[in-house]
C-alpha cells in the first residue's frame, strides 16, 4: 500500500496523534505526516504511507495556505489563546486602514522570530523544553516567505481573519504578535487553519471518520494519492518495461531504454518517470560529453 492520504485534521490532537492513528488504521509502520500542525490547530496535513514516505520531504518545502483569527489586545507566553496572558488591553475596534498599512511590512521575504513555545530544535533541545524549564535562551531570527496576505473578516471590535500563503516553516503565530506590536496593542492567534498544503487542499480532504470507515470497508485505496501529484509540474518520460528493474535499483537509463527521443529532453531538466503507465520516481536528463549521448539520472524512486 503506498500513496498520500489528505487528512482533515481536527484540533485537539498533535499531528502524531494523527499518524497513530493511521498506522493503526491501516496496520502498517511506514506512515509519515508532512509539515507539522500545532494540536488546537486544524486543516490539511498530507500523511504518506508505504514507500510514498520518501516524498516527505518534497511536500514539506512546497507552500502552505492558512486562515487565521487573530485576537488583539491580548500578549500569550505562546503567541495564541492557549498560552498564560502577560498583557491585555481593551480594544474596541480595529483600524483596518493602519493594519492594511502594517500588513505591507509581512509581504514578501521578511525574518521572523519564532515563538519559545515550538518544536525548533536549539543545541539539541527543542525550544519549548527550555520554556518549560525557566532557561531563557536566545533565539535567531530566520528568513521565511510570505506570499499573500490578506484581510478577509472583521467583527467590528478586537478579531480578524486573515489568509496567509507562505514558504514552509513560517509561524503564522509569529505574524500575529508582530502584527499586534506593530498596530501598539498587541496580538495573540486565536485560531488556525491550514487550507492548503500545496497541492493538497481541504476541499479534498479526508475527515478520521472517513478513514476510520475506509479502512474497515477495505476501500482504503480509493483515498490514496499517487506520490507523482507533487511533480505535476515536471515533464514525463516513459522507460521500456526492460529497463524498470534497471531504475528502481537507481543505474542511468541510457536511449535503448526509453520509449521517447531522449535527445529531445534538455539537459539538467528534472522529469518524472514511468513505465507501463506506473509512476516510478523521478530524474534528471544528463548530457555524457565522453559518450556523446544523454541519459536519465535516478534521484528518487518511489515504488
Amino acid at each position: 500500500m503506498n500513496g498520500i492520504i489528505n487528512v482533515l485534521k481536527p484540533p485537539g490532537m498533535t499531528s502524531h496523534d494523527i499518524i497513530y492513528f493511521i498506522r493503526k488504521r491501516l496496520k502498517m509502520k511506514k506512515v509519515g505526516h508532512t509539515g507539522t500542525l500545532d494540536p488546537e490547530a486544524a486543516g490539511v496535513l498530507p500523511v504518506c504511507v508505504g514507500k510514498a514516505t520518501k516524498a516527505v520531504q518534497f511536500i514539506t518545502d512546497k507552500r502552505k495556505r492558512y486562515r487565521t483569527t487573530i485576537k488583539f489586545g491580548v500578549q500569550t507566553e505562546t503567541y495564541d489563546k492557549y498560552g498564560v496572558v502577560y498583557e491585555s488591553v481593551e480594544v474596541n475596534g480595529i483600524d483596518l486602514v493602519k493594519l492594511e498599512n502594517a500588513l505591507q511590512d509581512f509581504r514578501g521575504i521578511i525574518k521572523q522570530t519564532p515563538p519559545i513555545y515550538s518544536a525548533i530544535k536549539l543545541a539539541g533541545k527543542k525550544l519549548y523544553q527550555y520554556a518549560l524549564e525557566g532557561e531563557e535562551v536566545e533565539i535567531q531570527s530566520r528568513e521565511v516567505e510570505i506570499y499573500s496576505i490578506e484581510i478577509v473578516d472583521y467583527n467590528n471590535k478586537d478579531e480578524v481573519v486573515l489568509d496567509i500563503e507562505c514558504s514552509k516553516g513560517t509561524y503564522i503565530r509569529s505574524i500575529c504578535f508582530d502584527l499586534g506590536r506593530k498596530m501598539g496593542c498587541g496580538a495573540a492567534m486565536w485560531q488556525l487553519v491550514r487550507l492548503e498544503s500545496t497541492p493538497f487542499v481541504i476541499e479534498n480532504s479526508y475527515t478520521l471518520e472517513e478513514i476510520d470507515q475506509a479502512a474497515a470497508e477495505g476501500t482504503i485505496d480509493k483515498l490514496l494519492i499517487s506520490a507523482d501529484i507533487i511533480f505535476k509540474e515536471l515533464s514525463i518520460i516513459e522507460i521500456k518495461t526492460t529497463a524498470r528493474s534497471a531504475a528502481v535499483n537507481g543505474s542511468p537509463i541510457y536511449g535503448k531504454g526509453i520509449l521517447q527521443d531522449i535527445e529531445s529532453f534538455e539537459a539538467d531538466n528534472e522529469t518524472r518517470i514511468y513505465c507501463d503507465g506506473e509512476f516510478l520516481g523521478i530524474g534528471t536528463i544528463k548530457y555524457s560529453s565522453e559518450e556523446n549521448r544523454k541519459y536519465i539520472k535516478i534521484d528518487k524512486m518511489f515504488v
